[in-house]
């Protein structure tokens, strides 16, 4: 058993520890920080590089929806619906949380009979185009706002993509 002055020896070593890393963390990011110079949340640049150009270079935003739908993989897609499935079912007539999916693909919107619908998705056109499915499934609180779908999206253009060339072997 340990007595009184041993354990408060351990306890002080350990306690004396943890303050010189501390102190080796604050020391080190002292010397080497680089998140700018300024103070108040401003950043100055330590020095700048001329290059010759003033103008901005065009971010390469890769290819458009119609040319990854053009060549989008529908097996992919039958994977990336698995996110969707706990909410949506693909039998016809078979709702779930969501409407059916099957036949989705320039389907009217809203165009489910018998499921109530938030009335968000009116903004949005009168068919499900594949144009459509990609802008909502991007973000569907952005797209249509007030919609009651809590799915957050698909960050990904490829997954839009073959998720939307799968749906549309489904029924259409």
């Amino acid at each position: 058993m340990l007595d009184t002055m041993t354990f408060t020896k351990i306890l002080g070593g350990v306690c004396g520890s943890l303050l010189i890393f501390l102190l080796g963390k604050w020391g080190a990011e002292t010397l080497y920080h680089t998140g700018g110079g300024g103070h108040g949340g401003e950043h100055k640049a330590a020095y700048i590089i001329d290059t010759g150009h003033d103008d901005v270079a065009e971010v390469d935003e890769g290819p458009d929806f119609a040319e990854l739908y053009a060549a989008a993989d529908a097996g992919k897609g039958e994977k990336v619906f698995k996110k969707c499935g706990a909410c949506h079912k693909l039998e016809d007539g078979a709702n779930g949380t969501g409407p059916f999916l099957y036949g989705v693909v320039d389907r009217p919107i809203g165009g489910v009979d018998g499921f109530k619908y938030s009335g968000a998705l009116a903004q949005l056109g009168d068919a499900w185009t594949p144009e459509a499915l990609n802008a909502f499934l991007e973000s569907p609180k952005k797209t249509a706002p007030g919609t009651s779908m809590s799915f957050k999206g698909l960050a990904k253009p490829t997954d839009r993509a073959n998720l939307i060339a799968y749906l549309a072997t489904i029924g259409g």
